[in-house]
């Protein structure tokens, strides 16, 4: 049986906009894309994104990245015991 998809979203309260969503898939016509952010920033954005990680590890001494590894490992591990064992 296949799994249902996780991005079900619900109806629209009003019922033109349901209308306009129907007759939208039925079309196939793309819904217009978020007017709110500008692509080259996302991509410099990314391209930033990627370079950060490795450089500042380049950057770090291996004692301090040591640090980083095991303060990192202990919260990962406080939480579960928390999950496992919510009393105590």
């Amino acid at each position: 049986m296949p799994k249902r998809s996780s991005k079900h979203t619900p109806p629209p309260a009003d019922e033109n906009q349901a209308a306009y969503q129907i007759v939208q898939q039925l079309l196939g016509t793309p819904e217009p894309a978020d007017e709110g952010k500008n692509p080259a920033a996302v991509l410099l954005g990314r391209l930033g994104g990627k370079k950060g990680g490795p450089a500042r590890a380049k950057k770090l001494s291996k004692v301090r990245r040591r640090q980083i590894a095991s303060t990192a490992a202990r919260k990962r591990w406080k939480a579960y015991r928390q999950r496992k064992n919510p009393e105590g």
